[in-house]
């Protein structure tokens, strides 16, 4: 009887541990996800302010970003990756993936930078069996659209 005990312990701890993993990977993956937006609303948010108060032209108040090629990196432990996002007149015209150094092939996400070009964002449909791909692809696009900001003020 105490052996049976053993191994519903030895189940039953094993399954709890699962699910505090599956718990801890789905909220340090929503986590980085949600950063960089937050960081945009804040840019976002002093532009305006800068606006409104009357420190920025008109020519300069209706810009998101600046005109320019803007390169941007994205990493977490499957590797990393390099972007180049070019912006004309608050579009992105183009994204290219400037260095891949993931653990799994670069033709898994190779339709990520048109779909950038698509949403007009960084946010891409995750590309099954390439998540830790897409999220570092991700990154990297915010990455460079963070820098091309435009915090005139």
């Amino acid at each position: 009887m105490k052996k049976i005990d053993k191994k519903w312990i030895i189940l039953c701890s094993t399954a709890v541990a699962a699910v505090y993993s599956a718990g801890y990977l789905t909220t340090e993956n929503q986590v980085s996800i949600e950063q960089p937006i937050h960081q945009v609303a804040k840019n976002i948010q002093t532009n305006n302010k800068a606006v409104n108060d009357g420190s920025v032209s008109d020519v300069q108040q209706n810009k998101l970003y600046k005109n320019g090629t803007f390169t941007g990196a994205g990493m977490n432990r499957r590797g990393s990756i390099d972007v180049t996002v070019t912006i004309q007149n608050d579009k992105i015209t183009d994204v290219e993936i400037s260095d891949f150094a993931m653990h799994y092939s670069e033709s898994d996400i190779v339709g990520l930078p048109n779909e950038v070009l698509k949403n007009q964002s960084a946010q891409v449909i995750n590309v099954s069996g390439a998540t830790y791909s897409t999220q570092a692809f991700e990154d990297a696009v915010q990455d460079a659209l963070n820098q091309a900001l435009n915090t005139v003020g």
